[in-house]
């Protein structure tokens, strides 16, 4: 398999886990993570928020947010890099730009940096380990 096919599976991951999002879709969501994954995050220079280990408390972190809005989410990634590419890891940088759509108003959220290390698991990536760094408070 070639870096170009690599890089669309793992694009592929990156859309499954917005759409998920906001579409609220927790079994596509609990899919893009391995059983063991870790995710962290933090606001800003704020805090350090988790980590959140397994994939349970993640799906659960993901759960408890979205039954706390109100408004429909869209999460748009872009400035997808791929790093250190072997055929069963990777370590990706992309962004983040958050928008809410309610009243019939859009307004963005937010911006953020993913940082991730991905493993291939039975022919599919998955995050192994995602860190999530909010450039502003949502």
């Amino acid at each position: 398999m070639g870096i170009a096919d690599h890089r669309a599976e793992i694009e592929n991951l990156l859309g499954v886990y917005t759409f998920a999002y906001d579409e609220n879709d927790m079994t596509a969501m609990a899919g893009c993570f391995t059983a063991d994954a870790v995710m962290s995050m933090r606001v800003a220079d704020g805090d350090l928020v988790g980590p959140f280990e397994g994939r349970d408390q993640i799906v659960g972190l993901m759960e408890k947010s979205l039954a706390s809005q109100n408004d429909q989410r869209r999460h748009l990634v872009s400035n997808v890099v791929v790093r250190d590419l072997t055929d069963d890891t990777a370590t990706v940088t992309s962004y983040l730009t958050l928008i809410s759509i309610a009243d019939q108003t859009l307004t963005v959220l937010s911006t953020a940096r993913y940082e991730d290390e991905l493993a291939r698991e039975n022919g599919a990536w998955r995050f192994a380990r995602r860190h999530v760094q909010l450039d502003l408070p949502y």
